[in-house]
């Protein structure tokens, strides 16, 4: 493979532990899909809610994954009371945000705003895997991080085979509903909270085998020059807003289908969402198998790898659209039923777009864990959701679906162009670093 698109080896076992992840989101929308567009709906409008919680306190773990990714070629003493401050952050703002939903819960009268209480008992723990996984993600640790992401909707999909047992031979979707969202934050909260320990003992160990070697003095001296989550807030507070735009930059049309024409068509739309994304599997996995080194101090560097990424994930993910496209066009009316042949035109729509976004996960590491200015991200995520937005609002009353991803499609495409240039002025480099090694 050519120097200029060479990647991590971590980042092969990582796009295992994707396409693991994959298949077992795939059987989980299988399931859940086939209970009716209704259904398929209102999980997905819940499940942008849960992630709009997690990306907002995402900045804690990304902060941590920061510290250790700086300091990777010295000693981290302590690691274990960063990894414990940012994790008693974690469950304290998760308190705060279940008050929060449980008030919006109360007086909510439609579906799946009404049951947002069953979110509200488990924030709390949902918070604790982003956060904790940031001690092995600034270490290149792929593996338990791989366990973690694979663990969650394992054991969902678990509870949804018992939930669907529970409700065979009903023809009732609020019961159906209910036990469905009851699977998904009972998995996803027991994960959790293994993670979190799971953490903790690893920090604990390198705590014991940096401590064997220093004197201590010099353990006192790391201590009191040990980071510390809140005197970096502001970082904090501007990754978890940033990550809340790109979110929304992702879901924002599923809010303004369901506000023009209901629930069931969020529920195909939300399908196509979910197909078309799955061309973010393999830069996913190359970013953060990367993101310790995009995140190295030296700037030529985190740029070399950073264009790396790039290259890697653009090429890869325009060779798999068309792929994706013909194999959805059959595929997905076959495994979720005709009602989801609605699903297959706004995909093809979407499949540009996306194609052209998988530039954006490694610019974006590269604007946070290298340069620390997570606003950057923060203003490309928000400039193609503002371009969505206005586009949805003008092209979905009338085109529905196709509107909606076409106007995605066009938000997507634009903000890369944006991240391009801004990720090309920081590194002082041509445009034609692009696409030429050197």
């Amino acid at each position: 493979m050519p120097a200029s698109l060479s990647v991590p080896r971590s980042a092969v076992g990582n796009l295992l532990a994707k396409l693991l992840i994959v298949g077992l989101g795939l059987a989980i929308t299988v399931v859940v899909a086939r209970q009716g567009p209704r259904v398929q709906g209102a999980f997905a409008l819940f499940m942008a809610v849960e992630s709009a919680l997690l990306t907002l306190f995402s900045g804690l773990g990304l902060w941590l994954a920061r510290q250790m990714s700086r300091q990777a070629d010295a000693p981290l003493a302590r690691a274990r009371p960063m990894l414990l401050g940012v994790l008693r952050a974690a469950v304290g703002l998760g308190l705060l945000a279940s008050l929060g939903l449980l008030a919006w819960s109360w007086v909510a009268d439609v579906t799946p705003y009404s049951l947002l209480w069953l979110l509200a008992l488990a924030t709390p723990f949902l918070l604790l895997v982003p956060t904790a996984t940031g001690l092995w993600l600034g270490q290149g640790r792929m593996l338990p991080i791989n366990i973690a992401q694979v663990g969650a909707p394992a054991l969902v999909l678990a509870g949804l085979g018992g939930a669907m047992w529970l409700v065979e031979g009903t023809q009732r979707s609020a019961p159906t509903i209910l036990l469905v969202l009851i699977a998904w934050v009972s998995g996803k909260s027991l994960v959790a909270v293994l993670t979190a320990f799971w953490a903790l003992r690893h920090a604990s160990q390198r705590d014991d085998a940096v401590a064997t070697g220093l004197q201590d003095t010099r353990l006192q001296r790391f201590e009191d020059e040990r980071p510390r989550w809140y005197n970096d807030w502001r970082f904090v507070l501007t990754i978890g807003a940033t990550n809340v735009v790109s979110l929304l930059n992702y879901r924002a049309s599923l809010f303004l289908v369901e506000r023009f024409h209901g629930l069931e068509r969020v529920g195909t739309y939300s399908v196509a969402v979910t197909v078309a994304e799955l061309l973010w599997l393999v830069s996913s996995a190359v970013t953060m198998s990367s993101y310790a080194r995009i995140g190295h101090p030296d700037s030529q560097q985190a740029a070399e790898m950073t264009l790396r990424a790039v290259r890697f994930n653009v090429l890869a993910t325009l060779a798999a659209a068309p792929v994706l496209g013909a194999l959805a066009h059959w595929g997905v009316p076959w495994a979720l039923g005709e009602a989801y042949a609605a699903s297959v035109a706004p995909l093809l729509v979407l499949l540009p777009g996306v194609a052209a976004y998988a530039a954006a996960s490694a610019f974006s590491a590269y604007y946070t864990n290298h340069l620390g200015r997570p606003h950057l991200s923060a203003a490309v995520a928000g400039l193609s959701l503002a371009i969505s937005v206005a586009g949805g609002l003008l092209m979905i009353p009338a085109g529905g679906a196709v509107g909606a991803a076409a106007a995605s499609t066009a938000g997507y495409t634009l903000a890369i162009v944006v991240a391009c240039g801004l990720f090309l002025k920081h590194a002082g480099l041509p445009w034609r670093a692009l696409w030429r090694a050197g």
